[in-house]
C-alpha cells in the first residue's frame, strides 16, 4: 500500500523556521525523485522543491523559495525533508510531498510527473 505522510506543519511568525517531513512507504522510496508542492486557498498548486533519488543527489527549487528552503532526504528512513527558513506570510499554504512516477530520474518541477501524493500539512505564517 502506497502512503506518503507529511508532518511538521504549524503556525509560525514571519522570519521563523519549520521543518517538514514526509515518510513514504510502498513506493521504492530510495529509487524515486521526490518533490514538495504547495497550494494556498484560491491559488494554483505551486512547485516548491525536488530532489533526485540519491541522498546526495541534485536538487531544484521554485524561484519564490530559492535561498530560503532546503530539500533533503534520508533513504535509510524513507523520508524526505523540507527545511523552511525566513518564512513569509506568502508561504502560507498546504504543503504536499510527491513521488516520481518512474524510478531513477532527475528531479523536475512538473507536477504531472509525480504519481504519488500525500494528504498535505498546513503551514501558516503570521505577519
Amino acid at each position: 500500500q502506497v502512503q506518503l505522510v507529511e508532518s511538521g506543519g504549524g503556525l509560525v511568525q514571519a522570519g521563523g523556521s519549520l521543518r517538514l517531513s514526509c515518510l513514504a512507504s510502498g513506493i521504492n522510496f530510495g529509487s524515486r525523485a521526490m518533490g514538495w508542492f504547495r497550494q494556498a486557498p484560491g491559488k494554483d498548486r505551486e512547485f516548491v522543491a525536488a530532489i533526485s533519488w540519491r541522498s546526495d543527489g541534485s536538487t531544484t527549487y521554485g524561484d519564490s523559495v530559492l535561498g530560503r528552503f532546503t530539500i533533503s532526504r534520508d533513504n535509510a528512513k524513507n523520508t524526505v525533508y523540507l527545511q523552511m527558513n525566513s518564512l513569509k506570510p506568502e508561504d502560507t499554504a498546504t504543503y504536499y510531498c510527491a513521488g516520481d512516477r518512474e524510478r531513477f530520474r532527475s528531479p523536475v518541477s512538473d507536477a504531472g510527473r509525480y504519481d504519488y501524493w500525500g494528504q498535505g500539512t498546513q503551514v501558516t505564517v503570521s505577519s
